[in-house]
């Protein structure tokens, strides 16, 4: 029986393929097209989708515009419906033009604008025709992409073309292809797409009326993304693997611990972690590691610097946040270099109370801190939109908005100055006053600047601590989320500057310095200088200082912050720059030196019944990379035995000079 059934079966594959063979040609039989199995059935799907938009409130278009060496840029401009002499708002940007105007399926302007960094309600409420571009290399633009391509000409960029012919280029195409518009161009953009305007700054185009650089990248090395004060900011290193190694951001980085603590210290050196995950392959990577240090490539493509050297064409609108966990460094940079040649009052600075980017979104309140009104709101309407319709409409009129708006956290209001840093426009002045790190743990305040004393017999009274690179101190309570981890799952990245340091505190390897409680209120506008004279048992260390403000106890209106501990301002410093910033050069072992850096802008009031602390550390992980404690040439090539335990000491000649705020009658 089993036979019998084998045998039919064998006659049926055996016709089967008879019939294929008669019906089928194969592919390569020349002079004869190959037959279909089956009659075809037609198409369900159009051969062109034409979306009904008159309903819409704009019109969207998408261009390829030609620069200069040929190379064409994905453009997409959106048209309010109905505009006449309309002012274009430009964004350039790596970060996907098409995605970045098409947040939601909609009709409505407003709602498509709602994304990374359109500040919507301004764009939509002033009439602007919108502008968003694909820099070179990314996304739908040709071309290949450089992260900071520097300016053409320089020895870091032999070609005819960067940013600033870039933006030139595609502001003279606009204005000759849009008919809508009256010619005047504003540049607007966050974090990278606002160190885009700065280049647009450079040379600009003639119908370039108003830039606004928002919380701009300008020194990847003194402060910004890359480096603070010579130590590595790894956690960018996702950030560079998926910006950087494909056009359109294909490759993702991987997550392998729920902890991110986890993750940098099992891997040992962030060069070895870039080796495993393949960011090697990235040219910009390669960059980093072959410039460890503030050389010629960092200072050649840092904006303040470029920007110092010419004067100021353009009405500029500086965006800085008191805690930007990203490009903290940028504007104040930018507006001390460009501010002293700005004779016609075109340079403008607006501090406000946010995170990265934080202008455009909900500023009533970040983390556990409120600020009793919705701060990036009032930006929006009070500060941004008068300044963009002063420069850009024609028929707008001559607003008048301060030459710095300032909010002033602790007292939480907006103040108008005149320049910055500045207490308040009229009977007040800054004077440094002194924070000397004491024994006992204390603080004491004094109004006059003092230096650390230089006689070895001063330099006896010292606090001490064991910084172990095997257990560095954490940024932040862990577990640590990874960076970019969705913030509807429990990413709180954005806002961690202001997060509670009484973790901190409470650690053997963290130094804790308070004052008194405060009987009346301590102003301070500016940027704190750390003035540290320190030891190490190795040759090399980090140097992290932070300033803080100690909440009361007890907080009748708000529980959750009694004894809360906020930083107000803290930074980083890798020792081995101490002398030289270009050149890297071992720590004598065990002697007292001195090292002055300086901390993040503040603009804040420690108010009374408050305490001011300040905690002193050698890590601050896994944000920046491990110090081996022992000189290496190239800390991104440590090697596991290169990583060692040293005692820690910080002298009571020690302190912060604070830029204090006081009365001048």
């Amino acid at each position: 029986m089993n036979k019998i059934v084998l045998a039919l079966t064998g006659a049926f594959v055996l016709s089967a393929q008879a019939v294929l063979a008669q019906n089928t040609l194969p592919a390569s039989t020349p002079g004869v097209a190959a037959s279909p199995m089956y009659p075809a059935l037609p198409s369900e799907t159009p051969d062109e989708f034409k979306a009904p938009v008159d309903g819409y409130d704009y019109v969207k278009r998408s261009v390829m515009v030609t620069m200069r060496d040929g190379v064409k840029l994905n453009t997409v401009v959106i048209v309010p419906r109905n505009a006449r002499n309309a002012p274009i708002l430009l964004t350039r940007t790596p970060y996907n033009a098409a995605e970045l105007t098409s947040h939601n399926e909609s009709s409505q302007m407003e709602s498509i604008l709602q994304g990374y960094d359109n500040a919507a309600d301004v764009v939509v409420e002033g009439g602007y025709i919108r502008v968003v571009q694909d820099v070179r290399g990314k996304y739908g633009s040709e071309g290949d992409y450089v992260m900071n391509r520097a300016l053409s000409g320089s020895a870091l960029n032999p070609t005819p073309v960067d940013h600033s012919t870039d933006t030139w280029d595609t502001i003279d195409w606009l204005v000759k292809n849009i008919p809508e518009t009256n010619g005047k161009v504003g540049i607007i953009g966050i974090s990278y797409d606002g160190f885009l305007p700065l280049m647009a700054l450079v040379n600009p185009h003639p119908a370039l009326k108003a830039a606004v650089p928002m919380n701009p990248m300008v020194d990847g090395w003194r402060g910004d993304d890359w480096f603070h004060n010579g130590a590595f900011r790894q956690v960018n290193l996702s950030y560079v693997l998926e910006q950087v190694v494909t056009r359109r951001n294909e490759a993702k980085w991987y997550t392998s611990h729920f902890d991110d603590y986890d993750m940098f210290i099992r891997a040992g050196s962030v060069g070895e972690l870039a080796r495993q995950r393949g960011v090697e392959q990235s040219g910009f990577w390669r960059k980093i590691v072959a410039h460890p240090s503030y050389d010629a490539f960092w200072r050649g493509q840092a904006m303040d610097r470029i920007l110092a050297a010419q004067p100021v064409a353009v009405p500029t609108l500086l965006v800085h946040s008191l805690w930007d966990a990203e490009d903290i460094y940028g504007a104040i940079a930018v507006y001390k270099a460009i501010k002293p040649r700005d004779q016609d009052g075109k340079v403008f600075l607006a501090l406000g109370p946010w995170n990265h980017g934080g202008a455009i979104g909900d500023g009533s309140r970040l983390g556990a801190l409120r600020f009793n009104s919705d701060t990036a709101l009032h930006f929006r309407q009070e500060i941004l939109r008068p300044f963009l319709d002063r420069y850009l409409k024609d028929d707008a009129p001559a607003a008048q908005i301060a030459p710095v708006s300032a909010f002033e956290t602790g007292s939480n209001k907006w103040r108008s100055l005149n320049s910055w840093p500045a207490g308040c426009v009229s009977g007040c002045a800054i004077a440094p006053a002194t924070l000397k790190l004491a024994a006992n743990s204390r603080l004491s305040l004094t109004n006059v600047a003092s230096r650390p004393a230089s006689a070895p017999a001063q330099r006896a009274a010292f606090d001490e601590y064991v910084s172990d690179p095997a257990k560095p101190v954490p940024y932040r309570a862990r577990p640590i989320a990874p960076y970019g981890y969705d913030e509807a799952k429990g990413q709180t990245w954005p806002r961690w500057l202001v997060d509670d340091q009484r973790e901190a505190s409470g650690r053997t390897d963290v130094l804790t310095y308070t004052t008194d409680v405060l009987t009346a209120p301590v102003k301070i506008s500016g940027e704190p200088v750390a003035h540290l004279l320190a030891s190490t048992s190795g040759t090399d260390a980090d140097w992290v200082v932070k300033l803080i403000d100690v909440y009361p106890d007890q907080v009748a209106a708000q529980p959750e912050m009694g004894g809360y501990q906020l930083m107000v301002s803290g930074d980083i410093f890798r020792g081995r720059y101490r002398e030289s910033l270009e050149t890297a050069k071992p720590i004598a072992a065990n002697t007292a030196l001195p090292y002055s850096f300086a901390l993040p802008t503040a603009n804040h009031v420690f108010l009374p019944g408050h305490r001011i602390m300040v905690q002193v550390q050698s890590s601050w992980f896994p944000l920046y990379d491990r110090n081996p404690q022992t000189f290496v040439p190239n800390i991104f090539y440590a090697q596991p035995a290169d990583y060692k335990k040293t005692t820690q000491r910080i002298y009571h000649d020690s302190y912060i000079e604070l830029p204090l705020v006081g009365a001048t009658r």
